[in-house]
């Protein structure tokens, strides 16, 4: 089994400037603060009983929601294998679960991922798809970017004949607050390449998600 050569610097310069902004990290004392800070905004006391652990279980979470910050898309996509023995149709993984956060009200979007390629001469390990969905989840998003930072970032890194990406997701900003709309669910697609081009290589993929038709050319 053979492995790809890495990406040409070129497509490399254009990952890397979509890494997020690096800033100064408050440390663990001040975020614990931060949260008390919070809560007597929110009009209770971070000392009684009940809300004493609440500070550190917050900060943990955060670490948890937020763990994208801390990886490389690029690098995650690093090892690719040229050996398919012809392979030449799609590769798709649909219905990948994700959690995330919106970056307006730090309120979770919670959905689904499906995402497709049509290899040139190049695949990828499928669990590294689902980890790339995961590192631009677990940052502050908006549903609009994160569809054209996985999209993209696949495209530039493996050098498909096209990529195609959708994300169903609900907006907790929206239904918990604001609006109170239950119910409602965001669709967002990337095309590109041969998605984008040929219709029924679209098609192929709309149909297999289950939503011909519903994504406009």
């Amino acid at each position: 089994m053979s492995i790809a050569e890495p990406m040409p610097r070129a497509a490399a310069l254009k990952s890397r400037a979509r890494q997020p902004i690096r800033v100064r990290r408050p440390s663990r004392e001040e975020a614990l603060e931060a949260v008390r800070t919070l809560i007597r905004w929110a009009g209770d006391d971070p000392e009684r009983e009940g809300l004493l652990g609440t500070p550190d279980r917050v900060v943990r979470s955060y670490q948890e929601f937020f763990a994208g910050y801390e990886d490389d898309p690029v690098a995650l996509l690093q090892r690719t294998f040229e050996e398919t023995d012809g392979y030449d149709e799609i590769v798709m993984l649909k219905d990948i679960r994700f959690e995330s956060h919106c970056e307006h009200h730090i309120a979770p979007i919670i959905g689904k991922v499906h995402i497709a390629y049509l290899p040139d001469r190049r695949v990828i390990g499928i669990s590294k798809l689902a980890r790339l969905i995961d590192v631009f989840a677990k940052r502050l998003q908006i549903q609009e970017k994160m569809t054209a930072q996985i999209a993209n970032t696949l495209d530039e890194v493996l050098q498909p004949k096209g990529v195609a990406v959708v994300i169903e997701a609900a907006h907790q900003c929206m239904t918990t607050r604001g609006v109170h709309k239950s119910s409602v669910t965001m669709v967002t697609s990337q095309m590109l390449g041969v998605f984008r081009k040929r219709l029924e290589t679209r098609q192929e993929f709309l149909s297999a998600i289950n939503m011909r038709g519903a994504i406009p050319s």
